[in-house]
């Protein structure tokens, strides 16, 4: 009888107003116990009420779901939307949820945020799919990883988050070679492996957890103590304008006297990454400094030329 009282709750919720004959229906009882149901409710404090006539039926009283809410419609609407943008990651099962508390709190779930995992190849988003279900079922993974200067090695590790980050997606995970959390380059892990075998959340991944409200982990903060930033200094033409406020932030960006820009960039790690993007704007950017950057630049372009001839 209680959980039937309770679905008589949720479909009153759902659908305003319901006649005493569809809930005896719905139910296999009679109308009579469809109003003794109701009389129970309203004993108990829940304010149901029948109504007779054409239009009537058995409904709810209008501010019922929000006074018996102890949180504020703003914050109905954040949960929601969280819900929403949860879905938005490929959790789909929250679906279901996200539509019973959309019911619930009488209101429509805005989606505020989309993400698409996929490239043009279709390859990545079968790999991000691998790595939900891996964090979400905490499965251990095996793949093989690529180091900032090219080194391969093979690695076993247990997933805690996906973070995305300066254009760039990483996996938090715990490094069983290493013995420690680390952070995983995405589009450096290959051949990704879903293993049977499970873990169960120790005290490391606790840590990581209180750790995560704080900042980067202890390795991080050891990590980027010891990096040496440098400074490079690019100028850009102003034709490329468009690509220019894409890429860079605005405290990055000077606007010279011709109209061309002059861009400043503090990278912890010059890499293939950063030669790429400047190479990227072709014949309109040019290395102001540092002069190894200067050089660099000059030989991957003498090499491409060597290519053509």
């Amino acid at each position: 009888m209680l959980n039937r009282m309770l679905s008589i709750i949720y479909i009153l919720m759902n659908k305003g107003t319901v006649t005493a004959g569809e809930l005896a229906e719905r139910f296999e009882v009679s109308v009579r116990t469809i109003y003794r149901d109701v009389e129970t409710l309203s004993m108990a404090g829940i304010p149901v009420y029948a109504k007779k006539g054409k239009n009537g039926g058995i409904s709810l009283t209008e501010q019922f779901v929000l006074d018996k809410m102890l949180v504020s419609r703003r914050e109905q609407q954040e949960i929601l939307a969280a819900l929403a943008s949860l879905r938005e990651t490929g959790a789909q099962e929250s679906g279901g949820v996200l539509e019973k508390l959309g019911d619930f709190f009488r209101a429509e779930p805005e989606s505020w945020v989309a993400i698409d995992f996929s490239d043009w190849s279709g390859t990545r988003k079968e790999l991000f799919e691998q790595i939900r279900q891996a964090v979400l079922g905490r499965h251990v993974i095996q793949f093989d990883y690529y180091g900032q200067y090219g080194n391969m090695s093979s690695r076993t590790a247990e997933p805690v988050q996906l973070l995305f980050k300066d254009y760039t997606w990483y996996l938090r995970a715990f490094c069983r070679v290493r013995q420690e959390m680390r952070l995983f380059k995405v589009v450096r892990m290959k051949r990704i492996r879903v293993l049977e075998e499970t873990f169960v959340p120790g005290t490391r991944i606790k840590a990581f957890a209180q750790e995560y409200g704080r900042g980067p982990s202890e390795n991080e903060r050891l990590m980027e103590a010891n990096m040496e930033t440098c400074q490079i200094t690019v100028q850009i033409h102003r034709k490329e304008a468009y690509r220019v406020y894409d890429r860079f932030e605005e405290e990055q960006i000077s606007v010279l006297p011709d109209g061309n820009f002059e861009i400043c960039m503090e990278c912890s790690v010059v890499d293939d990454w950063i030669y790429g993007l400047i190479l990227s704007f072709g014949p309109s950017a040019r290395v102001v400094s540092p002069k190894e950057v200067q050089n660099e630049i000059c030989r991957r372009i003498s090499e491409m030329r060597d290519l053509y001839e």
